[in-house]
């Protein structure tokens, strides 16, 4: 099969011919459709996240097709469509699984990252994490719902329900999703892009925002909630100056930047700052099946895979509108 493969950080993924992969007792041997490009596969090809394994397939936003079972296989067919996700296994015995935060198991691997993912013709995954997929999103767009979907989800879950003007940082792949969701479920959208990005802007506004402008500006409205997607850690304390009293940050990155310090007044009044870590498959649940209800539409930039490293290259320059898809066979 052909694979791009990361053999080091900081280095440009090579293109290669590999051996088929095998899957194992609780696996299944996915043929892959479609991956999508997210900003953490940057991360881990820049070298912000550390330790990955090596040599490293990577990609965390799988459709695919499944080929072939392993042993103990119980809930998925050959024939089905699934997607694949950030968290690729997780123990089941550590404190936090026992407590129903599998995001923060202590021996966790993420599909991309400590195992290898779908930037490949074929990828195996353990069966207990991949999300069977409505036949609207069995196909190239169903890929960014996979993680840029889902860590928008689990970040929107964190704001409460009593949010009316929520501040969206960073308008890529995971804000033109989740801004469809918060519309159709009745709020008001407030989008902040990189300075001088009018072309996201309008995407935004076309999308349904209320507003939208640089990061550095002032929204005409206080915000009830942010949600940060960009990795830019100065956009904490201009995020906590956009707050009304009692609003909360929500940062829903992997990686970003150093916060810089500031005053406490502006987190005075009972404002928080908190993070999102991995996901849930509870979250995927949810999410895949609000997404088919609004519907969730993703806009998508096709690349081949191998032009993986130009899809980085453009989502690294900001480039991208919507969210970069590797396919198999563009053809099709």
């Amino acid at each position: 099969m052909h694979a791009m493969v990361l053999e080091r950080p900081g280095q440009p993924l090579v293109l290669k011919t590999l051996p088929l992969p095998s899957p194992s007792e609780h696996q299944v041997l996915v043929k892959v459709i479609a991956c999508g490009v997210c900003r953490t596969d940057l991360h881990i090809i820049d070298g912000e996240l550390e330790h990955p394994k090596l040599p490293l397939i990577p990609g965390h936003e799988i459709v695919g097709l499944v080929l072939k079972k392993g042993n103990k296989v119980l809930r998925i067919n050959e024939g089905d469509i699934v997607g694949i996700p950030w968290l690729g296994y997780t123990c089941g015995q550590c404190k936090y699984c026992l407590e129903g935060k599998e995001n923060l198991c202590e021996n966790a691997l993420f599909t991309g990252y400590t195992m290898n993912g779908g930037y490949a013709e074929y990828t195996v995954a353990y069966e207990q994490y991949c999300f069977p997929l409505a036949a609207q999103y069995a196909n190239a767009s169903g890929s960014p719902l996979l993680c840029a979907g889902l860590i928008g989800y689990r970040s929107y879950t964190m704001i409460g329900e009593d949010v009316t003007n929520l501040g969206i940082y960073g308008f890529g792949a995971a804000a033109h999703i989740l801004i469809q969701l918060a519309i159709y479920q009745g709020k008001k959208i407030f989008a902040f892009t990189r300075e001088g990005d009018t072309h996201a802007q309008a995407f935004a506004l076309k999308l349904g925002a209320a507003w939208a402008g640089n990061s550095n500006q002032s929204p005409p409205e206080k915000l009830d909630a942010a949600i940060i997607f960009a990795p830019v850690g100065n956009l904490v304390p201009k995020a906590l100056l956009d707050l009304d009293k009692a609003g909360i940050v929500v940062c829903g990155g992997i990686h970003m930047s150093d916060i810089p310090s500031f005053p406490y007044k502006i987190l005075w009044e009972e404002r928080v700052i908190r993070s999102v870590a991995n996901l849930t498959r509870k979250d995927g649940e949810e999410f895949l099946k609000i997404a088919a209800e609004v519907p969730i539409k993703t806009e998508t930039e096709i690349f081949p895979l191998h032009e993986a490293n130009k899809a980085l290259d453009n989502l690294r320059a900001g480039t991208i509108r919507g969210a970069a898809v590797l396919v198999m066979n563009p053809e099709n």
